[in-house]
């Protein structure tokens, strides 16, 4: 790599271009006439200006008239001198691109704008040439399957109906949102999951920027234990032991509390913080919710729901693909959705902006009586790697331990035989057994041993008394 891009180096990429227009147009995509030195500007203004309106290299003589610079062409140009010039124009402009990124972050810094700088200096790191071809649809099936299975496959939301629809699951990378009205349960839902992959061993993180953590912790002790919330305090040692011996089986879970109006930036800061200090790579992140996160990438007005929402939807889902996590979040209905029994992408608040974004969005319906009869309904508002689009998921809802599960899950499972009628009839009815004596012995069945039992119990229970007495 050359260490220094002079004059003399800058208008020799420019002749390069100009002869063979092929090395313009793989460099292109990070062509910046503003990298070039000023005296050269004009021209690589003039080239990028030309090839966008007529599709065409402009001429030498169309160049010299219109900047008033004369450049030459190259006589020979052979594979190894575009290899040289495709490896150096891609260093070169990455440098230029830094440097004022960097002067560009002294004067927002200056000013007490932090979040853009590292945008700045991140976008201008990532410049890079076009070298990935993609995928040769054709060269291997069975390799490109087996590939996707094994790095971006499905991991069970641990609710076999919701992963039916799903065709297995969510994906690493992708932005789920759980979107429901004030008070619905997003929170609950979130938590849910979030116990759901502990319990399958996964590590993750629960971030809250509603609740505190001591509350999050206590509303997963309920799930995590099946003690019903109000008996939490009461029965402290039962908790503590079942958290205890859950610990053993589970995966690695951290619940953390940040302010509302925090960024992006400062959970991937905390995920990184947390790898470092506890050696946790984590599995699985749930934001606890999305409406309450601010945009790195620009300073927009809290009150400009839509640009807002679509620049944080935008940063939570590329922050997924850089941790590579599977990543959950929830956001509000707006008032319209009150009312309704059947959500659609205008009953999200701030818009539809945030839909575009998600991989998979579900609306939360449930109604007083459907809740105090332990019952949830997810629909499903946008689904993008299945037609599950329009569906609706029956869950059921405990409101003792606040856990949310699959109703049919037991009865898929279930593998006990049932007994007809007759069957029952026929166990209690007294039969009759033939003795090697010839003798007719009358014995009851079943029922006969567990008459004894209970006799014996009662007279048990009824001397107890009378010596209490």
């Amino acid at each position: 790599m050359l260490n220094d891009y002079n004059v003399e180096v800058q208008t020799l990429f420019l002749r390069m271009m100009v002869t063979n227009a092929e090395l313009y147009t793989r460099v292109m995509n990070i062509m910046n006439p503003k990298n070039f030195e000023r005296t050269l500007r004009p021209v690589a203004e003039f080239i990028v200006d030309h090839t966008k309106n007529y599709n065409v290299m402009p001429e030498l003589n169309q160049i010299k008239a219109t900047t008033g610079i004369t450049l030459e062409l190259i006589e020979e140009l052979d594979e190894g001198h575009c290899n040289w010039f495709l490896e150096e124009f891609e260093s070169f402009t990455k440098r230029q691109e830094l440097e004022r990124a960097i002067l560009k972050s002294a004067d927002l810094l200056e000013k007490g704008e932090y979040d853009p700088v590292e945008k700045l200096i991140k976008d201008a790191v990532q410049i890079s040439l076009q070298r990935d071809m993609g995928t040769d649809y054709f060269a291997d099936p069975r390799a490109r399957l087996l590939a996707l299975k094994s790095s971006n496959g499905q991991l069970s939301t641990g609710w076999p109906s919701m992963d039916k629809k799903l065709y297995g699951g969510f994906n690493r990378g992708e932005l789920q949102i759980f979107a429901g009205g004030s008070g619905s349960g997003k929170s609950l839902f979130l938590q849910n999951l979030a116990v759901n992959w502990v319990q399958q061993g996964l590590n993750g993180a629960y971030i809250t920027l509603e609740l505190s953590e001591g509350l999050t912790s206590m509303r997963i002790d309920s799930m995590m234990t099946q003690t019903s919330s109000r008996d939490i305090f009461r029965e402290i040692d039962n908790v503590e032991m079942k958290v205890k011996m859950a610990s053993k089986k589970a995966g690695k879970f951290r619940i953390k509390y940040m302010p509302a109006q925090s960024t992006v930036n400062d959970i991937r800061s905390y995920c990184k913080e947390l790898q470092i200090q506890t050696g946790t790579k984590v599995d699985f992140l749930c934001v606890d919710y999305l409406d309450l996160i601010m945009p790195v990438s620009v300073k927009v007005s809290p009150s400009d729901l839509f640009v807002k929402d679509k620049y944080v939807s935008e940063e939570l889902r590329n922050l997924s693909k850089e941790l590579n996590v599977l990543f959950v979040t929830a956001s509000q209905l707006n008032r319209a959705a009150v009312e309704e029994i059947e959500f659609d992408h205008s009953h999200i608040s701030g818009g539809i902006s945030k839909i575009n974004t998600a991989d998979n969005v579900f609306g939360i319906f449930t109604s007083r009586s459907m809740k105090e009869s332990g019952k949830y309904q997810l629909q499903l508002m946008k689904t993008r790697s299945s037609s599950g689009v329009g569906q609706k998921i029956e869950l059921a809802f405990d409101v003792e331990t606040l856990r949310i599960t699959d109703p049919n899950e037991d009865s898929d499972n279930s593998t006990v035989p049932q007994s007809t009628p007759n069957e029952i009839l026929g166990n209690i009815k007294t039969t009759s057994i033939i003795t090697k004596n010839n003798e007719v012995s009358p014995v009851t069945s079943q029922f006969s041993g567990a008459r004894k039992d209970i006799l014996s119990l009662t007279r048990q229970c009824q001397t107890e008394n009378l010596q209490n007495r």
